[in-house]
Order: C-alpha cells, then sequence, then structure tokens
C-alpha cells in the first residue's frame, strides 16, 4: 500500500482491514521514499508483494496546483514511475493506480465518460497535476499491452472525508470552506468570502466510497473487468453521479458547521472548470455504486475535524 497515511491510502487500508484481509505492508515516508527510484526498488526487493495500491500522491487545491506546479510534475511523475516500473519489474501482476477526474478536458462534454481522455485542453491551474496522472494511466495500459500485466486505473472525482488536509492555504475546496466557516463562527465574523462565482458545479464523493470502491475495481475477475474495459482505456471512473454549486455547497457546509454569517462570493478570483461530473455508469455495471449522502459526508468530515483541532491547527 503505497500513501496509506493519507486521506485515501488510510479510508483503503481500513476497508481491506475490515474485509478481513492481513499482511498489509506499508511504510512510512522516513522508512521510504518513493521519489528514491533505488529506495523503492529494494522495497521491493525486501518483500513478497502481490498486489499494489498506488494511492501516493501530491495533491492540492487550487492555490497549492497554481503556486507550486513544478512540485506537483515532478513528485507525480517520480512516485508513479518507481512504484509501477518496480511493481513490474519484482513480478507483481495486480496494480491499481489512483488517479484524477481532473485528466478530462476543461470544457469535456457533462457527465464526462472515460473515452474523454486527450481530446482536448486541460484546466489550466491544474494542468501539470493533471498530466502526471495521465501519464500514469498510460503507464499501467503500457505495462498491460508490453507485458499483459493486471494494472488498472480509478479517477475519483472530489474527495472528501475524516483525515483530509486542513492546511490554510493547499487544501481542497470542501476542507478549505469547512476549517474557514469554523473560524468565523468562532470568532463571530459577520461574514465569510469564498473564493469565485459561486457558479461552477462540482461532485463529491466521500473517501469510504472511494476506498470500497477501490476494492471493488481490484478484486474484480480479469475476465468481468474486460468486459468494460479495453488495453487502450484501462482507466474507470469513480464518482457518485450527481453534483452541486459551489454556492450549494457552501450553503451546506454553514449549515453544518453552524455558521449563520453571511457567504460572500468573490468573482475576481478564479472559478476552475464550469463543470465536472463523471460519467460513471461503466462502474455501476460492474456492480458498485456510492451511499453516502453529501450532507451525511459533510457532518461526519466535520465532526472528525473538531475532534482533531489541535493537529490541524498546528498546520
Amino acid at each position: 500500500m503505497a500513501g496509506h497515511r493519507g486521506m485515501v491510502g488510510s479510508a483503503i487500508v481500513h476497508r481491506l482491514r475490515a474485509l478481513g484481509y492481513g499482511n498489509i505492508l506499508t511504510a512510512d515516508r522516513d522508512q521510504l521514499d518513493l521519489l528514491d527510484q533505488q529506495a523503492v526498488r529494494d522495497f521491493f526487493s525486501a518483500h513478497a508483494i502481490s498486489q499494489v495500491y498506488l494511492a501516493a500522491a501530491r495533491v492540492g487545491g487550487i492555490h497549492a496546483n497554481d503556486t507550486y506546479p513544478a512540485d506537483f510534475i515532478y513528485d507525480n511523475l517520480m512516485i508513479q514511475a518507481n512504484v509501477i516500473g518496480a511493481a513490474h519489474d519484482h513480478g507483481v501482476q495486480k496494480l491499481l493506480f489512483l488517479g484524477s477526474s481532473c485528466i478530462y478536458p476543461r470544457l469535456a462534454a457533462q457527465p464526462m465518460r472515460e473515452d474523454a481522455l486527450l481530446t482536448g485542453v486541460l484546466e489550466s491551474t491544474n494542468e501539470p497535476y493533471a498530466i502526471a496522472k495521465i501519464a500514469g494511466i498510460k503507464l499501467c495500459e503500457s505495462y498491460n499491452r508490453q507485458h499483459d500485466r493486471d494494472y488498472r486505473s480509478v479517477m475519483p472525482t472530489n474527495l472528501y472525508g475524516p483525515g483530509d488536509n486542513f492546511h490554510a492555504q493547499n487544501s481542497h475546496v470542501i476542507p478549505a470552506l469547512m476549517r474557514r466557516f469554523h473560524l468565523a463562527k468562532e470568532q463571530g465574523d459577520p461574514q465569510v468570502v469564498v473564493w469565485g462565482s459561486g457558479t461552477p458545479r462540482r461532485e463529491f464523493l466521500h473517501v469510504n466510497d472511494m476506498a470500497a470502491a477501490s476494492v471493488h475495481v481490484m478484486e474484480l475477475p480479469p475476465d468481468v473487468w474486460a468486459r468494460q474495459v479495453s488495453p487502450m482505456l484501462s482507466h474507470i471512473n469513480v464518482g457518485c453521479g450527481s453534483d452541486v454549486t459551489i454556492h450549494e455547497l457552501a450553503t451546506l457546509i454553514a449549515d453544518v458547521v453552524g455558521y449563520r454569517g453571511d457567504i460572500v462570493f468573490d468573482p475576481n478570483q478564479p472559478d476552475g472548470t464550469p463543470r465536472k461530473l463523471l460519467d460513471v455508469s461503466r462502474l455501476q455495471r460492474l456492480g458498485w455504486q456510492a451511499g453516502i449522502p453529501l450532507k451525511q459526508g459533510l457532518a461526519d468530515t466535520y465532526a472528525w475535524y473538531v475532534a482533531h483541532l489541535d493537529d490541524v491547527r498546528a498546520n
């Protein structure tokens, strides 16, 4: 399990353990630097690894992607190449790579189907990250085509939940807004300013649903998987199939947090992609669909945030 300390990776580990899996191999960053190719290869050499979940990545919201584009493309390319390459060289037949819905063109037809990949221009604010994730998909596809590996890729929509990054500058929209509304409630602020116009639409998936979908996809028999994918289209979308505007999201989060002040939108700040809704029909045909409603998931996430305020405030 690569990335077990992150929000998604830890949820996948929890899911595997709940299903009775033992012998889950993990390594902290101080034990294994995934940017170090030789260290990764030595790790694979030292352990008998039968399958890999690759959830490790450098991630962040619009601000982080726009501020650190070189870090985002370099780190993600290196992590993917090192882990996927070492897995193949050490005979690992099954691997699951976690990508992102930002791989699709900025103005892709909605909802976005898997075959929209590489059909248009990417969103500029996270293009380096998206290109890295596209490279990861193609790396998996290439090993499948050339070496008959069973490397599968899942493309999640916007994820949130317990264990999310609530950093003041580098977080995604849900934890960023949750933190902002919570602080405003504590300080008695009369209003909270939200970046953008509030009109873009986004789809959100609870991390526990993502973990369940990841294990479901990994465990599908090869013949069942092959009926929905092809060697040139080996990735599959993971989402809930519905979206909300950022305005609606902000209102929901304010309600969950208990903030009663005004919500003001700043149209001078970037909106990002106008809409990002995934077509999840392929995954549904493979027997899985999301089960955690957005408001329930937001309440669950806020409860975790409040319980971990000391850790969050240290960031």
